[in-house]
């Protein structure tokens, strides 16, 4: 028995319906509600063809009590006496603004969003429009987390980079340590040569 969060009732018709067609393909029934019962067979009909009528038709029922039984007392009174698909029918005619007012607010929120960011998110943007994402707000923002944090490390990585060409190197970074030769100045080299020729008598 459905508890009063899930019945239907005037706001929630996109989630009632994809709940009732999950229960339903559980015990392969959902066809009742995408194909209306077919005339009754004649009395002289093949067996295979009466046997499919009395299944569609016990089927039918069960799926009308299903459905009658996850709605308001209200739209009980109002669907009653309709078997599953001409209440379904009735029912989509009834709340088809909902769907779309649905999507749309989904669109223009996703749309605000991807609107809203810096220079910085373009790429994301560029990538989430060409590959048509079409992700539920919640994981759009997980994704949009994730990439936070991407641009983030990698704006420390260069910061970092930058601060170990300029500055001291931070404590347990090892550089390589190359020995380098004491250049000798010009007077110890000239001094430790031998004069070429003698010395000069006055």
């Amino acid at each position: 028995m459905a508890n009063n969060n899930t019945k239907l009732n005037e706001t929630n018709f996109v989630d009632w319906k994809r709940n009732l067609t999950i229960v339903l393909c559980m015990d392969e029934k959902e066809y009742v509600l995408e194909k209306p019962i077919p005339p009754a067979p004649p009395a002289n009909a093949p067996k295979a063809i009466k046997d499919a009528y009395e299944k569609h038709f016990k089927d039918d029922n069960q799926v009308s009590c299903v459905m009658l039984g996850t709605m308001t007392p209200e739209l009980q009174k109002q669907h009653e006496n309709m078997k599953a698909h001409d209440m379904i029918v009735a029912l989509q005619q009834l709340y088809q603004g909902q769907s779309r007012h649905e999507r749309y607010l989904k669109e223009l929120a996703t749309n605000l969003i991807l609107q809203s960011f810096l220079e910085l998110y373009k790429g994301f943007v560029m990538n989430y429009m060409m590959h048509d994402l079409d992700k539920p707000l919640p994981e759009l923002l997980k994704m949009l987390q994730t990439t936070e944090e991407n641009l983030t490390k990698g704006k420390g990585a260069s910061v970092l980079m930058v601060q170990g060409r300029k500055g001291k190197p931070k404590k347990g970074i090892k550089i390589k340590a190359r020995t380098v030769g004491k250049p000798k100045s010009k007077s110890t080299s000239s001094a430790t040569q031998k004069p070429v020729g003698g010395i000069a008598k006055g």
